[in-house]
């Protein structure tokens, strides 16, 4: 029989990478899970590994840059469990290109993806998150966006990605300004290149043994998952090794 639940958690991104990993420690930690993604097979095939750890999965494919897709997210998270603990906003693109060859329409697909719909998430979940707050002010309720170093130190030829990631930045700097109060904060985590299946196209340049870890992400995400709401971390930088500090 399943443990009684922590609370409920929403992820997003969550069939493969960082997304996925935080899914699990989720688990790990007793939070039964609403988990999305594009591709629904990937997603149950997520959903049948967290089973495995006891825990209630819902699944629903949807595509962050379209508004209706992300509100019904939320929607079908709110009628399984009534209530959401943690929110993690994973899902993200970003592309490279030099600004003055930058084709608008691919800026306009970032910008859905990595601010669009986390402040639409954000907004629409805020009233979960306050009462979950409520009922558990011990934890309280809390936000972690997936944004990057690149959002802290711009790289080039990455504009778009690079401002995209600073609003995410800010835009969790401005949640802990307004509902800190009520006991949801909210932590963007911005690492250099982690080593995942979206960044393999960067080995040639980028030697995969220097990336960070997913391990190392998951670690971080559970140390703050268990953080008091007194503590207010709105944003953690993870560089790599090496003689440059500030480095993607």
């Amino acid at each position: 029989m399943p443990s009684e639940p922590r609370g409920a958690a929403l992820v997003t991104g969550a069939s493969r990478g960082i997304g996925r990993a935080l899914a699990g420690r989720l688990a790990d930690e007793g939070f039964d899970l609403t988990i999305t993604g594009r591709d629904l097979n990937a997603l149950e095939d997520v959903a049948d590994e967290l089973r495995r750890r006891g825990r209630a999965i819902i699944t629903v494919a949807a595509d962050m840059a379209a508004e209706e897709q992300v509100h019904e997210v939320v929607i079908r998270h709110q009628y399984a469990y009534h209530r959401l603990d943690v929110l993690v906003i994973g899902a993200g693109v970003g592309t490279a290109g030099e600004i003055e060859k930058y084709p608008l329409p691919r800026l306009d697909k970032q910008v859905a993806v990595n601010l669009r719909a986390p402040f639409q998430l954000v907004s629409e979940c805020l009233p979960l998150l306050r009462q979950a707050a409520a009922q558990s002010p011990e934890h309280g309720a809390k936000i972690f966006a997936l944004a990057s170093i690149a959002g802290v130190v711009a790289e080039p030829r990455m504009a778009a990605y690079n401002a995209s990631k600073a609003a995410l930045i800010s835009l969790c700097e401005t949640v802990n300004l307004e509902a800190s109060i009520h006991g949801v904060t909210a932590t963007a985590i911005s690492p250099a290149y982690v080593d995942t299946e979206l960044t393999a196209w960067l080995h040639d340049e980028v030697p995969q043994d220097s990336m960070i870890s997913v391990e190392d992400i998951s670690e971080l995400f559970t140390a703050l998952l268990r953080l008091s709401p007194k503590a207010v971390v709105p944003n953690i930088v993870i560089g790599r090794a090496g003689p440059t500090l500030w480095r993607a």
